[in-house]
This record gives structure tokens, C-alpha cells and sequence, in this order.
């Protein structure tokens, strides 16, 4: 019970310090905060909520230090200032504070927050910012006219992407969607991205045969992983482009149906333009090594592409990684090294320059 207290002690007087160096609050709901993903602002009052990877945060601030005032234990979070390096924080348990930056020269700063990783039983609430005494924020910062949305499993969420291949079990510490070939090419081309992503998650069945509610078609309309609850307003976002690494989990373990594959990547094609009209929708697999699954997976996602250009439907496109042989080493449990990503975002980030035009 001592070694407890002196925990919770520590954890206060860090609380403390900061509020004693950053005394201005500015809410989640000030209009000069900028917001990418799919956030609710009808769970908490006056608070942004959200579960999956890759929502962003971005102000301009003034002063030389923040903190992010989050629900505790939120998860883990990449922080960008200025041209600084990019940093890793994590909110830990027992406190809502979590230091972001300090010593910084006092004027105008720019920072982005990034969420990196799953947060579905966490649910990362946040509340807002801790500045400088007399400090605040500055007009709402501009956002990338370019638009991307992943959609996607493990391998979009950066799953062990931290690992070194010898972990035995998933651990939130070395998932990072920030080094994700899927945020790689977003920074790449100039774009926001938003992400639908869960890992194990598939088309007609999840990881390991399952077949349950929260199956991708069935959880996409809905601002949280779930098949219940509020539903997003797609409005909010129209992308210009959808990439979409789904079909691993549905060949993943026994006997899976290629059939039913085939149907459910034509059926979610339909969804995708119904809720994208004017999107470039792109189909895409792992890395994952060459197999018949990798091959049944591809002619599934080709005959969705064949059934839309039958519908007038021609923006809809399939591009290859390398796949994936182990040579440039292996993130947790089988799951691509961040060099591994890195190949995939050089490479979907030509892919998409030739089909959009982009620079």
C-alpha cells in the first residue's frame, strides 16, 4: 500500500507542477481546434470521443508549454510541434494530465496530435488544453484540401509495428498508426486521413473464422467499432480517395468461402459509392507473402472492380505491395516492420499520384 501511495503521490505532485506552469484552460469545443476522424461530441459534454486510430488534433497555440487534459489511461499519442521531431506521449492511469510540450520560445506554435492507437475499450475523451497563464489559441488552423480514408485491419492500425518479432501477445506500447503506411502516404501526398480501422476485423468474417455482428459492413456506418449506437454523418468527411486492406482476416485460419469473399467486396463497393459518390475507391492487400489466399483475395477484389465498371462504375482500382517475405524484418506476431511500411507507403503513394494527378 505505501509503494501504491507513493505512486499516486508522484502522479499528483506531476499534476501540480503542470497546472502550476499551465493555469489557462481551452476547451475541446473552441472553435480553434481542427478535427480529423470519426468523433462524437454527444458522449461527453463539451468533450471529443472517440475509438479508432489516427484522429488528429490540431491548434495553433501561444506560449512555450501544453498539456492535453484526456480521460485517463487513453492510450498513447504522437505529437508534433512546429518542425520539431515528432514525439511519443502516453496518459497513464491516475491522472487526465498529459504533458505535451515545454520550452518552447514564447509566440505562436503549431501542434498536431495524433491518436496511435485502437481505442475501443478505452474510448480517448478529450477535454481540452492546459496553457500558459494569459495564453490561448489562435485562428483555427488550415486543413489539406486532399482527403484520404483507410479503411482497413491490423496491418492499417500499425499492430506490433514497434516490435521485433518476439512478442507473444498484442501490446497497445508497440502499435503506432503514425508510422503506418497508411499515415506515411497521407503526409506524403499533402493529405488528411481518416480511419475506419480494427484489427482482426474482415468483410463477411473476422480473424480466426468468426463470424459475428461487428464484421466492417456492419460496423461502417456507426461513428464507434460497433453496431450499435450513433451513426456517422458521412457528410462530415467526403475523401477523394478510399483505400481499402481488408480480406487477410477473412482467409485467415481454416476453411474460408471465396465466394461469399467475392460478394462481400462487391456489396461493400456499392456501400462505398453510395456514401462516396465522386471518391476514387482503391483495393489493396497487406503485405502479406504470396499464397492462395493473397491469390483469392485478389480475384475477389477484381471481380467487385469488373461488377462496378458493369454499373458505369470505372473509378474503382487494385494496386499490389511486394509481398511481404520477412526480408526487411518482422513487426509482433507476423505483423509488417515499420521498414516494411515504409515500402508500402513508397509504394501506394506512387500508386495513387498516377491515379489522382497529385504532385
Amino acid at each position: 500500500m505505501d509503494f501504491l501511495k507513493k505512486i499516486l503521490l508522484t502522479l499528483m505532485m506531476g499534476q501540480l507542477a503542470m497546472l502550476s506552469h499551465a493555469t489557462t484552460f481551452v476547451k475541446a469545443t473552441d472553435p480553434g481546434f481542427a478535427y480529423v476522424g470519426r468523433i462524437s461530441w454527444n458522449t461527453v459534454s463539451g468533450a471529443a470521443v472517440w475509438t479508432y486510430p489516427g484522429v488528429q488534433i490540431h491548434a495553433v497555440f501561444t506560449g512555450t508549454s501544453a498539456t492535453m487534459k484526456t480521460n485517463a489511461d487513453c492510450g498513447y499519442f504522437m505529437v508534433e510541434v512546429d518542425s520539431l521531431a515528432p514525439h511519443k506521449v502516453e496518459s497513464v492511469k491516475g491522472t487526465q494530465l498529459t504533458h505535451l510540450v515545454s520550452g518552447l520560445t514564447p509566440g505562436e506554435h503549431r501542434l498536431t496530435i495524433t491518436y496511435i492507437i485502437e481505442g475501443m475499450y478505452k474510448k480517448p475523451t478529450f477535454y481540452g488544453l492546459l496553457l500558459d497563464d494569459g495564453c490561448g489559441l489562435g485562428a483555427r488552423p488550415s486543413l489539406p484540401e486532399r482527403r484520404i480514408e483507410f479503411i482497413g485491419n491490423s496491418i492499417t492500425c500499425g499492430y506490433g509495428i514497434e516490435g521485433n518479432g518476439k512478442e507473444k501477445k498484442f501490446l497497445f506500447s508497440k502499435q503506432n498508426f503514425y508510422e503506418t503506411y497508411a499515415a506515411r502516404t497521407a503526409r506524403a501526398l499533402g493529405a488528411s486521413c481518416q480511419v475506419c480501422a480494427r484489427s482482426g476485423i474482415g468483410l463477411y468474417r473476422n480473424y480466426a473464422g468468426k463470424i459475428p455482428d461487428e464484421i466492417m459492413p456492419n460496423i461502417y456506418p456507426h461513428t464507434f467499432y460497433s453496431t450499435t449506437g450513433e451513426m456517422w454523418d458521412f457528410s462530415r468527411y467526403q475523401p477523394d480517395v478510399v483505400c481499402v486492406n481488408l480480406g487477410c482476416n477473412d482467409t485467415s485460419v481454416g476453411q474460408y468461402d471465396p465466394e461469399r469473399l467475392t460478394e462481400a467486396f462487391k456489396q461493400f463497393t456499392q456501400t462505398l459509392r453510395n456514401y462516396y459518390p465522386n471518391a476514387k475507391i482503391v483495393y489493396i492487400i497487406g503485405a502479406i507473402p504470396e499464397s492462395k489466399k493473397s491469390r483469392d483475395i485478389r480475384s475477389a477484389q477484381q471481380a467487385a472492380i469488373d461488377d462496378a465498371a458493369l454499373r458505369g462504375d470505372r473509378e474503382v482500382y487494385r494496386m499490389d505491395f511486394t509481398p511481404e517475405d520477412g526480408s526487411l524484418g518482422w513487426g509482433s506476431q507476423g505483423h509488417p516492420s515499420m521498414k516494411r511500411h515504409a515500402l508500402m507507403a513508397e509504394e501506394l503513394t506512387a500508386f495513387l499520384r498516377q491515379i489522382t494527378g497529385w504532385d
